[in-house]
């Protein structure tokens, strides 16, 4: 029986069920058993995760190569149930596409998209396409016919000057955004090959060192500061943040918002006046609030 307590818990980030809760909530949520996390990182290229072990529902967001998940539940089914610890989204994805968590990545893909080779030598059939924002872990460094590869724990070799150190961040996030123009729309994506508008502004931020929530309701509660919108739009700056109930958008500059959206499908840059006219005119409405990174 859940109780109360457990209702009031937002189920993308606590990894709380009425038959199964994280260890770490004992006390303080009714559930039938509890779990310590396992430790594992995604061992594909990105790996759907999803609000119930079915593979017909919509996705919620993506989990990325490298990736550390705490897993919780592996079920007969081949469903893994569990929380991605970079932005903490709870939920199910395929079994097969964890594997042990092994030791820290040190470097993340820094372009938009980059594929992994068997080794360094970019004419071998690559062996998957990794996306801005995964992980991986660099043990040593090759020159072929003159191009930079790093080595990777698992043998792979990826092009150098694609991947950065964990610890370095870009002076201009939105050149990042930007530079994920064109990136189809796809609910619940969050990769170059599909993009939701929360993803967009989650990934290319994230390039700058700022750690924000996955969806955009969480982002409009937390990420940034807040900019007073009482009297209508303050005076805009490239990188703020404009909200709809259901939508992120970027501002390139202040009079163009940046968003993945389902008017182009894509990843579009838009005349923010023209936005505004048009997102006004559907169920989104007006702009709900603005905050700056």
């Amino acid at each position: 029986m859940t109780s109360e307590a457990d209702a009031a818990l937002d189920r993308r980030i606590h990894p709380v069920r009425p038959d199964l809760a994280a260890s770490r909530y004992r006390g303080r949520v009714a559930a039938e058993r509890f779990a310590d996390p396992l430790p594992t990182r995604i061992a594909v290229a990105s790996a759907p995760l999803r609000p119930a072990p079915d593979a017909a529902r919509s996705i919620d967001t993506e989990a990325l190569h490298g990736e550390s998940f705490d897993l919780y539940e592996i079920r007969d089914d081949g469903w893994a149930w569990g929380q991605l610890a970079t932005d903490g989204y709870v939920g199910y994805l395929p079994a097969a596409s964890i594997g042990e968590a092994g030791e820290a990545a040190t470097h993340r893909v820094c372009v938009p998209r980059s594929y992994r080779y068997p080794e360094a030598e970019l004419k071998r059939p690559p062996l998957s396409l990794l996306s801005l924002g995964a992980r991986v872990r660099v043990v040593g460094t090759a020159v072929t016919r003159g191009l930079d590869y790093a080595l990777l724990d698992d043998g792979s070799a990826m092009v150098a000057r694609h991947l950065m150190p964990l610890g370095e961040t870009v002076a201009d996030w939105v050149a990042v955004a930007e530079s994920l123009l064109g990136t189809p729309y796809l609910w619940g994506g969050r990769t170059s090959l599909g993009l939701d508008c929360s993803a967009l502004v989650q990934l290319a931020a994230a390039e700058a060192g700022h750690v924000l929530p996955r969806d955009s309701d969480m982002q409009q509660a937390g990420a940034g500061e807040a900019l007073d919108i009482s009297g209508g739009l303050p005076e805009l700056t490239r990188g703020d943040l404009l909200f709809w109930r259901g939508h992120v958008g970027i501002l390139s500059d202040s009079r163009t918002l940046l968003h993945a959206n389902g008017h182009t499908m894509s990843v579009a840059l838009e005349p923010l006046d023209t936005a505004l006219a048009r997102i006004a005119a559907t169920e989104w409405g007006a702009v709900t609030a603005c905050r700056r990174l």
